[in-house]
């Protein structure tokens, strides 16, 4: 009887373990949901600030494709106010000199506003829950000084844009210093404005919303320079595939064709090759310390915590229409977590760029 007992408990614990190997099947849970799915397009973005060649309407048929897609949501790759202020209270893990490309300092905006981020952020959500079909220049002026007092400066931009030239003046919250802040803001090249809050102020849209996270991808390591010879060793070892693909990229960009451009480094193909190229090297790294695997844990610690953030720019909203615009290399990290979502269709953006 003992020994009967003995296997009938083994055989338990084989169905366990199945069990837990074959664990819950989410991809069904939405089967037989109510209400409308969302959809989301995540573009795969160049850097506009290393192209000083960039064109005044160069951008124009890749906001004309962008908006036919009517996003009601647009998210950008950069750190939120409430992140740069979480950044900025614990300095001895987030090295300053770190996190200053990143995050811009509020001292102006709070010097004008008498704001600090917190504060501007509560106010902003108060101001936005209470915003107007029809608002005046003195609510936009407002809005987009205490989007400024936030830490957030593309939504203030977004603002600012939507008034007419002859209201883009100091008052209701902006001195002169903000007013010229903003003036430089528009003059730079950068997706987040560029695109996004082009793109936002064309579809009639209050703000965009910045969603990067560094908090996870600062590795810890003991040696630094042998951590970095070994990423950059595992970088030149995936360059001679990825060639070609740079390449293109770059006749593409001195073209000014940021159309066929957009098309390029959102195709499924090239993106293949980028992330071997770059995190499929990195696993193949072979230091005794494994740091090519330390680089791929940081960046996917941060995609999950980017993704999340995007989640909840539309967590209140069933049926958004979310345009999230990152750096290409997050595309396939972001179509793939963001596809597992409940209610929530992946939109082919190459497709949506006229590609195919």
């Amino acid at each position: 009887m003992k020994r009967q007992w003995m296997v009938f408990g083994a055989t338990l614990a084989a169905v366990a373990c199945a069990s837990a190997r074959a664990g819950v099947d989410l991809s069904v849970l939405d089967k037989s949901m109510a209400g409308p799915r969302a959809q989301v397009l995540v573009l795969g973005s160049v850097h506009l600030s290393g192209m000083k060649e960039l064109q005044p309407g160069a951008l124009d048929p890749v906001l004309e494709r962008l908006a036919a897609f009517k996003p009601d949501v647009i998210t950008i790759e950069g750190i939120s106010g409430e992140g740069c202020d979480l950044l900025a209270r614990h300095p001895a893990v987030y090295p300053p000199d770190n996190i200053e490309p990143f995050c811009a300092n509020p001292d102006a905006a709070r010097k004008a506003t008498g704001l600090d981020v917190p504060s501007a952020i509560a106010e902003v959500n108060r101001t936005l829950a209470q915003w107007p079909e029809r608002p005046t220049a003195a609510q936009r002026r407002h809005l987009a000084a205490l989007f400024l007092a936030a830490n957030d400066s593309s939504s203030a931009v977004v603002q600012w844009w939507q008034l007419p030239e002859a209201e883009r003046h100091a008052g209701d919250g902006l001195d002169d210093a903000l007013v010229a802040l903003l003036a430089r803001r528009g003059s730079r090249n950068n997706e987040s404005d560029q695109i996004a809050a082009r793109l936002a102020v064309r579809l009639g849209l209050q703000r965009v919303h910045p969603i990067d996270d560094h908090t996870g991808d600062n590795v810890t390591v003991a040696d630094e320079t042998a951590y970095a010879d070994a990423i950059r060793k595992a970088w030149e070892a995936g360059r001679v595939k990825a060639k070609p693909m740079r390449d293109r990229e770059e006749e593409l960009k001195k073209a000014g064709d940021m159309l066929a451009l957009y098309r390029y480094i959102n195709s499924p193909e090239v993106l293949r090759a980028v992330v071997d190229a770059d995190f499929g090297a990195a696993m193949r790294e072979p230091s005794p310390q494994h740091y090519g695997q330390f680089y791929v844990a940081g960046w996917e610690t941060r995609n999950l915590r980017m993704v999340s953030n995007i989640r909840a720019a539309f967590r209140e909203r069933p049926g958004a229409r979310v345009l999230s615009i990152v750096g290409s290399s997050h595309k396939p990290w972001f179509d793939d977590l963001l596809g597992r979502m409940q209610g929530v269709d992946i939109v082919d953006a190459e497709k949506t760029l006229g590609g195919r």
